[in-house]
């Protein structure tokens, strides 16, 4: 995690806890819901900015998906994610042309101090056969 200091609320580490125990980027709903079946009494209010201020502070990943932000916990190297639409499975692209692209074309239109942010989305194989 790259917040060093992050408030250690029973709600920010039941959080934590429960984005452990899953590779799937979740929205703040569902993860309120599995808490909630847990057994953590969290509210959902709690749950947004919570999961905001972890995102923010880097601790977690956040895509936006057809208007819905999801999270997960991720390596804290950079990389980008291939996502199913469908089921949510994700897999982390570390090593990918994306990269050099980018470069290319900022030094071709004279530009430095490149971010950026790829998302890239289909189905996986399992929700092709659905």
């Amino acid at each position: 995690m790259t917040n060093t200091n992050p408030r250690r609320t029973r709600q920010r580490l039941a959080i934590v806890d429960y984005l452990a125990t899953t590779q799937e980027f979740r929205s703040a709903q569902q993860i309120h819901q599995g808490l909630l079946r847990a057994g953590t009494p969290v509210s959902l209010p709690t749950v947004y900015r919570t999961l905001a201020t972890m995102a923010e502070a880097g601790d977690i990943d956040q895509v936006i998906s057809d208007g819905q932000a999801s999270y997960r916990q991720c390596s804290q190297h950079h990389h980008h994610h291939l996502m199913c639409r469908g089921c949510g499975f994700t897999i982390e692209l570390v090593e990918n042309p994306v990269e050099q692209w980018i470069e290319d074309i900022a030094t071709t239109h004279g530009f430095s101090s490149m971010s950026h942010l790829t998302e890239i989305s289909g189905l996986c194989p399992t929700c092709q056969e659905k």
